[in-house]
């Protein structure tokens, strides 16, 4: 970042990113929670995390109203312009991140009174792969770290791979044992949400590589075919 005349702008670009950060952060402790409320059939910690999805939408409206004003007095430019255009829109997609992990919570509470007759294992190995490419963004972000960035933006293939094979082996569930229609049939809406996440942390590493760059990534995105039940 460029060193301003101003000291008081350099500081509220810092707490722009700030916000960012801390949100982030929360949103990965929500998508966290979720998972163990899922696992652990918690009941307490899934009520905790719908209700902490308040909190996030509490803090993307900061960043968007703190952003405007900054683009309303300090006329940024250049580095600086993409700097606060992109931190609006990386809120917006942890905002979403955090908004599938309540949706995550809220099917966990649901599951937790269904007999345990499908396992969650594979939706839990979806689930770590797609925490570790969201930490790894959030790193990225606030490091500024453009290759970490993209070696995110490479690894969606991977999640929707993963995706598609959970996706084939709860169908499967579903055909063999007629009992098992329901639960697998909230695992199926918890995978995607978990895809869904997977693909909010590309668009962040899309972001935050044009941020710092200048330029979206080369080539085209690495997407695979997912199949599977709407968002």
């Amino acid at each position: 970042m460029t060193d301003h005349t101003v000291k008081s702008y350099d500081e509220e670009l810092a707490h722009l990113t700030g916000i960012i950060a801390r949100m982030g952060g929360l949103a990965e402790a929500q998508f966290t929670s979720a998972l163990h409320s899922l696992v652990k059939r918690d009941d307490e910690l899934a009520s905790r995390v719908v209700a902490g999805d308040q909190r996030i939408d509490e803090m993307d409206h900061e960043v968007q109203s703190f952003a405007v004003r900054l683009l309303a007095l300090r006329q940024p430019m250049a580095a600086d312009l993409r700097l606060i255009v992109s931190a609006m829109n990386i809120s917006g997609e942890i905002e979403r991140v955090a908004d599938y992990a309540a949706n995550l919570a809220k099917r966990a509470l649901i599951l937790n009174h269904l007999p345990a007759s499908v396992p969650v294992a594979g939706v839990a190995r979806l689930a770590e792969l797609v925490r570790s490419v969201l930490k790894d963004i959030l790193d990225a972000y606030i490091e500024r770290d453009v290759e970490k960035a993209i070696r995110v933006w490479s690894r969606d293939e991977e999640v929707d791979a993963m995706y598609n094979g959970v996706f084939k082996e709860l169908i499967d569930r579903m055909t063999e044992d007629s009992g098992a229609i329901t639960a697998s049939t909230h695992l199926l809406f918890i995978a995607k949400n978990i895809e869904r996440i997977g693909d909010h942390a590309t668009n962040i590493a899309e972001t935050l590589h044009f941020q710092i760059v200048g330029t979206p990534p080369q080539g085209e995105r690495p997407k695979g075919n997912t199949v599977g039940v709407p968002q």
